[in-house]
């Protein structure tokens, strides 16, 4: 079912080593499993590591950026293919329409964004892509924690609650965002 996986994470590499380590990890494991890469179209931090990787796998990337970062001078010119983009708005689509589900690796307040929105898109019934954190050292633990203070407040069903999926290995992200696509499709909740 997952073909493309859209890889959410930071422009900067983040204070641990072990964010690019996980970042080439999961490049190495969607390679070995044919399945190319959609993301934020940029050369630098994590985002340009996965894109790196998977390109030295010999995997297809997908980037879209927008118009103002081209001109900063950020986009990764080694794109199988490279979409340019007016804005974020039509970066956040174009990457849902180019890919089957989601990962997010650490990341700021870009990735958080990025990940809210295919989360709000897909309640809101736009799409029915899953999403999964990828978790390194714990670092998505505060937002998982938040998320069920949300949920035990009222504000998020169980339900929905379920579908923000986590993993800590490469390999369990993607089996989980196959899984959940396999419900999808067969007309069940996830």
């Amino acid at each position: 079912m997952i073909r493309r996986v859209a890889v959410y994470c930071g422009s900067a590499m983040g204070a641990d080593p072990a964010f690019a380590d996980m970042a080439r990890d999961l490049a190495a494991e969607m390679v070995q499993r044919g399945l190319g890469l959609v993301y934020g179209g940029g050369r630098l931090g994590l985002m340009g590591i996965v894109a790196d990787a998977v390109l030295a796998g010999g995997g297809e990337v997908h980037g879209v950026i927008p118009q103002a970062l081209v001109d900063k001078e950020v986009a990764h010119t080694g794109c199988t293919t490279l979409h340019t983009v007016a804005g974020m708005h039509e970066r956040k689509a174009k990457m849902t329409e180019l890919c089957d589900g989601f990962v997010a690796l650490p990341g700021g307040i870009g990735t958080l964004d990025e990940l809210f929105e295919a989360w709000t898109w897909n309640a809101l019934g736009y799409h029915a892509k899953p999403f999964c954190l990828l978790d390194v050292h714990g670092f998505w633990s505060g937002l998982s924690g938040f998320m069920d203070h949300v949920s035990a407040s009222g504000f998020l069903s169980t339900g929905r609650r379920a579908q923000l999926l986590e993993a800590t290995a490469p390999a369990e992200a993607l089996d989980k965002l196959d899984e959940a696509a396999r419900n999808a499709t067969q007309g069940m909740v996830w």
